[in-house]
């Protein structure tokens, strides 16, 4: 079992900037990729980005260049930098574990982007 705890979300201007954080519990020893995805309303939850234990990331093509992941394994703490929010970002950004073919997510964190 692993828990995951979301923080940072808020409402920013476009342009601003906002860090999200996620902390994990539990079997975080086993835990090898962390990611965040995000869902808007009327679309598909969607993969933002990803990182393994060893710091191999993957972005999804809308955010390459603005947001940046990052991760603390001995806190087992993953963040996500978003820089250059765009209105198209408002989304609840969720934390995800795959951990032995089961998903566990976070509560999900508000993120709005406007003016």
């Amino acid at each position: 079992q692993v828990q995951l705890v979301e923080s940072g979300g808020g409402l920013v201007q476009p342009g601003g900037s906002l860090r999200l954080s996620c902390a994990a519990s539990g079997r975080t020893f086993s835990i090898y990729y962390m990611g965040w995805y995000r869902q808007s309303p009327g679309k598909q939850r969607e993969l933002v980005a990803g990182i393994t234990t060893g710091g191999y990331t993957n972005y999804a093509d809308s955010v390459k260049g603005r947001f940046t992941i990052s991760r603390d394994n001995a806190k087992s703490t993953v963040y996500l930098q978003m820089n250059s929010l765009k209105p198209e970002d408002t989304a609840v950004y969720y934390c995800n574990v795959p951990l032995s073919g089961i998903h566990y997510w976070g509560q999900g964190t508000q993120v709005t982007v406007s003016s």
